[in-house]
């Protein structure tokens, strides 16, 4: 299927014109100055390409090793490197800043004076650790930042296919610094979707699949790929026509975000709400689909009816 990528295909773009078309860093701020967005944007990327180093360099490989974190739920030894990578960028240009981390959580900033208190950090070092595990090439490095709650810049990097998708608050969304935006579809019949199963939340499944079955009967098809931050930037490029998920955590979510934010598209918690950050539910797509979407699936869970059968 096409990308809605406006100004042409993705595969042609060389890696010298990656470099000269993604953000660069400003010059170093004066004590008390806002970073710009362009800034945090440049350290997003520049933190997703360090993580996406440690990635490439542990993927089927003997010496990385596995263990299990929960129930159904791993983690590896290129997650902790990868993520450790990823935050020693963010630190190098904003030690005052905070972070949330899929592994080590969350982290304060040293006191500062460019209002660290205000941003904060999402990193996924490794969205998709069971493809990664598997020798599967469907995962990516996930870092975005929000000021005052707000997401203001996100990267999401597969490491494998070099593939960037990039945003900032009000300056668009782009595939390889290519414009894109999400696809045209108006109605759910006949469109290609993404989704993600509840793993975590084995108490929804009755409700998911109910839901499932009802997309599914109008869709032409939907795609279980393993990496909702991945999912989301296809979404917002045109490749996916919508996706919906339950129970996911920010950081696999929040650049992603913005991603489809501004590339035209919409994206909403069950009640047609922002609470996604709370509920870790999101329906997504263009804003024309978008509406019907979340009314099948609100023929069957609500955000209070997930609540009930899985409680946060």
């Amino acid at each position: 299927m096409a990308s809605r990528c406006i100004s042409g295909t993705h595969d042609v773009t060389t890696s010298e014109e990656r470099e000269t078309a993604e953000p660069e860093a400003s010059e170093r701020l004066r004590p008390g100055d806002p970073p710009p967005v362009a800034d945090l944007l440049a350290t997003a990327v520049t933190g997703a390409r360090a993580g996406a180093e440690v990635l490439r360099r542990y993927f089927r490989s003997d010496d990385n090793t596995a263990r299990h974190k929960g129930a159904h739920d791993r983690v590896s030894q290129a997650d902790h490197e990868s993520e450790a990578a990823v935050i020693a960028e963010v630190r190098r240009r904003y030690p005052d800043h905070h972070i949330l981390a899929e592994e080590s959580g969350a982290s304060r900033g040293r006191a500062g004076d460019q209002g660290g208190d205000d941003y904060e950090w999402l990193i996924d070092p490794l969205d998709g650790t069971a493809n990664f595990l598997q020798g599967l090439p469907m995962f990516c490095v996930s870092v975005a930042c929000r000021h005052r709650g707000e997401v203001v810049a996100g990267a999401v990097l597969d490491p494998v296919g070099d593939q960037l998708f990039t945003a900032q608050q009000g300056g668009g969304a782009q595939w390889n610094g290519q414009p894109m935006q999400v696809s045209q579809r108006t109605e759910l019949a006949g469109t290609y979707l993404a989704t993600g199963y509840p793993f975590r939340a084995r108490g929804a499944l009755d409700l998911y699949l109910d839901v499932f079955r009802d997309v599914f009967l109008q869709a032409s098809s939907i795609r279980r790929c393993g990496s909702a931050a991945l999912d989301l930037a296809y979404t917002a490029a045109g490749v996916y026509d919508g996706f919906f998920e339950f129970r996911l955590s920010p950081w696999d979510f929040a650049a992603g975000v913005l991603l489809i934010r501004e590339a035209g598209g919409r994206i909403t918690d069950l009640d047609d709400g922002d609470r996604f950050f709370t509920s870790g539910n999101l329906v997504a797509g263009p804003k024309a689909l978008h509406g019907e979407l979340l009314a099948t699936i609100r023929q069957h869970v609500d955000e209070a009816r997930l609540d009930e059968v899985d409680p946060r």
